[in-house]
């Protein structure tokens, strides 16, 4: 007996509550439920305000649906239509692939090459950024009012100094062959800032002694910029080509603003034709259908991007 054992009692709380072995169990509960407290408001409005009107707008893509109708099933016929039937979606669609391609590729080129300047060490370089970056945080609206007035026939900008020298201008907005030009122009003026500041933060990451050792080793101020430079670029040139593709299939202010899809179609994109189907003639379900259609291709497009990532992409500084 003298050598037994006598068992160990977990003690009382100071207060007289419970052991302190269950309060540690139940300290961990009270902070998840802290946490759920917290995000809980997030999740109930990307739940009720995001996710449900997706999952809603694709059961109205499957009936014919005005807004003001007892809905109809139709299947896949909404989807048939739009293929087969509608003869400005192709058109719409076409406008929309010119538009990005070119708006990407410019808006990307031109950045990048105002990046490079904005990264120089001068005096007032700040003042250029943000003269270069204005555009992107201007009001859509009052960007197209002024753009409309400088692209004036009559008395605008741009044609009363064409004729100074001789030259007839274009109906710019009212002409078929230059619509979509100047539009892609002023989309190309609006976006260029964010690009540039992209580009302008992934230079100043790059680390100078790798470009002190191209410079050792003889290479031209050229050749630095494209053995070394670009390919240190390659991240954010991949977030911009994602995130610009993305915006650009999907324009629309600048249109609504200052063509409404005219003349003759010549400058309708694909969200322009889903909107003036939606409000225009009311057909909700058709509408719903053609966002579904949009929503594939950007995902589709996305996703090669990401599959050719590997191809191009170095994080290696």
């Amino acid at each position: 007996m003298a050598n037994a054992v006598l068992p160990t009692l977990t003690p009382p709380d100071v207060d007289g509550g419970p052991p302190a072995r269950k309060r540690v169990k139940a300290k961990p509960k009270r902070q998840n439920l802290a946490g759920w407290l917290f995000v809980g408001p997030v999740i109930f409005g990307v739940l009720f305000f995001q996710l449900a009107p997706v999952a809603a707008s694709l059961v109205v893509s499957l009936t014919n649906w005005t807004g003001l109708n007892s809905p109809k099933f139709l299947g896949l016929g909404n989807y048939r239509e739009l293929f087969t039937v509608d003869d400005t979606f192709y058109p719409s669609l076409r406008n929309t692939v010119i538009f990005t391609l070119v708006v990407v590729t410019l808006s990307i080129g031109i950045g990048l090459g105002l990046a490079v300047l904005c990264n120089q060490k001068v005096k007032g370089i700040g003042i250029f950024r943000t003269l270069y970056y204005s555009p992107a945080v201007t009001n859509v609206v009052a960007i197209g009012f002024v753009w409309f007035w400088l692209y004036n026939p009559d008395n605008g900008l741009f044609n009363s100094t064409l004729r100074t020298i001789g030259i007839d201008g274009p109906a710019w907005l009212s002409d078929t062959k230059t619509a979509l030009i100047a539009v892609i122009i002023v989309a190309l003026w609006q976006g260029v800032g964010y690009p540039m500041v992209i580009l302008l933060a992934g230079l100043q990451s790059i680390d100078s002694s790798l470009i002190e050792a191209a410079t050792v080793d003889g290479a031209s101020a050229w050749r630095r910029f494209w053995a070394v430079v670009v390919p240190l670029l390659t991240p954010s040139l991949f977030f911009l080509t994602i995130t610009q593709f993305i915006t650009s299939f999907q324009v629309f202010g600048i249109i609504y603003v200052m063509t409404s899809g005219g003349p003759n179609n010549a400058t309708s994109v694909f969200i322009f034709h889903i909107y003036e189907t939606a409000f225009g003639h009311g057909r909700l379900g058709y509408a719903s259908a053609m966002g579904w259609v949009l929503f594939v291709i950007v995902g589709v497009v996305t996703a090669i991007q990401w599959k050719m990532e590997k191809r191009w992409v170095h994080y290696d500084n």
